[in-house]
């Protein structure tokens, strides 16, 4: 997947946005009676709803993960809702909050870096035994020995790490970081929105903890948020999987689509190809040749010009410019070939990819590493009166047959001749 600041940012943006809801909602006061009575049923309304979505879409980490953060908010609602009806809380309240706070971040930590990959029904059992085998200790331990138990929860085993701000016990605090260092780890390994959404849904829930008591209706804001950032995250990887393609990172044919529909009066289309790419793929083999198409969505999706790059299909990509007539694009196709055929391509190990930018530019700059370049051709066409996407999309793609017969490594426009093509003098076959 693509690793660039702004492709990240958008992981997390969904669940930041809702995460910053929840805190503003949690420090409204004077609540009128249409948001008490929603944020009373919201919770189960989410889990109901988000829950058969995952469900239907067999994505059991998620559902279980939802389930978790409901069942703790089942467990704090009951001592919140006495509390607000009696003034006090009950006598299990303590116990119960403490094994919260402990047991919550241990179960989310371990549904959310727990990975399918073995049979769904035993993936689900699984799952389902543990939760099952944690809530039997935690419910047996409260019901035989609540005072030892309250004992040792609260415990402070670290009285030089104490601090008067912390308010939940010693014990859980080390659970919560060990839980986000897991998460960060894995997001790092495999940046995708549902490990960022698990990573923001874990500070909700290290914040919501201590406001239980606290801040009315603050459970049952947060949790709902949390479950929501869950949800959300597997509708954001559905449009991923549905409109990006996985290879490149760059929109996919289906995304190609829907945008045609939307271009206005005024627009070029400019279809590009990978010269000789079959041959250099049995030369080279099929790892090489994804990096290559890696490396030709990398340079098309920072075209200039206002264009945007789609991947068509194999080696094929088509670029995009709303708004924008055929002199205005071609300029800008011709800096995206020359920046691809001058570029060498380092022949490495898919084992020993670089880390970052910065080590791939030393790796780069080194000797003796074999190397490789590739060329592009580019068809170009504009859309004139009485013209649909579709045929302007043929005419770049009759544009491109065009620029290949002219020698390849070229840009050419619908209509040009081969003496039109704007290509280099050592346009490689």
């Amino acid at each position: 997947m693509p690793r660039s600041s702004a492709v990240r940012f958008s992981h997390f943006l969904p669940s930041l946005l809702l995460l910053l809801a929840g805190l503003a909602a949690a420090y409204v006061k004077d609540l009128n009676v249409f948001f008490t009575s929603l944020f009373n049923v919201l919770p189960t309304l989410v889990l109901l709803l988000g829950g058969s979505y995952c469900a239907v879409y067999c994505r059991q980490r998620e559902l279980f993960l939802m389930v978790t953060v409901y069942i703790a908010y089942f467990l704090l609602d009951t001592q919140t809702d006495y509390y607000r009806d009696n003034g006090r809380v009950r006598e299990d309240a303590a116990v119960v909050f403490h094994l919260v706070c402990l047991l919550l971040p241990l179960l989310f930590g371990l549904f959310a870096a727990w990975q399918e990959r073995t049979h769904l029904f035993q993936d689900m059992v699984a799952r389902f035994a543990v939760l099952l085998a944690f809530g039997s200790v935690a419910l047996g331990l409260e019901q035989s020995y609540p005072q030892a138990l309250l004992m040792w929860l609260s415990e402070i085993r670290w009285p030089a790490l104490h601090g008067a701000w912390m308010s939940l016990i010693q014990l859980s605090y080390p659970v919560f970081l060990s839980a986000f260092l897991l998460l960060a780890w894995q997001y790092w390994r495999n940046p995708r929105p549902l490990h960022a959404a698990q990573l923001v849904g874990l500070l909700g829930v290290f914040w919501m903890l201590p406001k239980t008591f606290i801040l009315p209706f603050t459970l049952n804001i947060m949790c709902s948020q949390v479950m929501l950032m869950i949800a959300a995250a597997v509708a954001h990887e559905a449009y991923q999987m549905a409109f990006r393609d996985e290879l490149t990172g760059l929109p996919g044919r289906r995304a190609l689509n829907e945008r045609m529909q939307r271009l206005g009066r005024n627009y070029v289309l400019a279809m590009t190809d990978v010269d000789h790419f079959k041959k250099f793929n049995d030369t080279h083999g099929h790892d090489v040749g994804d990096q290559v198409l890696r490396l030709v969505a990398s340079k098309l999706s920072k075209v200039t010009g206002g264009g945007r790059a789609y991947r068509y299909g194999g080696e094929e990509f088509a670029v995009v410019f709303a708004g924008k007539t055929l002199e205005e694009c071609l300029p800008h196709l011709e800096l995206i070939r020359e920046a691809i055929a001058s570029y060498n391509i380092q022949l490495r190990n898919q084992e020993n990819r670089p880390q970052d930018d910065h080590q791939g530019r030393q790796r780069r700059g080194g000797s003796g590493a074999s190397s490789v370049s590739v060329t592009i051709s580019i068809g170009a066409a504009e859309r004139l009166e009485q013209r649909t996407p579709e045929e302007v999309l043929k005419s770049a793609d009759q544009a491109l047959y065009s620029a290949k017969g002219a020698g390849r490594n070229c840009v050419m426009a619908f209509g040009q001749t081969r003496r039109g093509a704007v290509r280099t003098e050592n346009a490689a076959g």
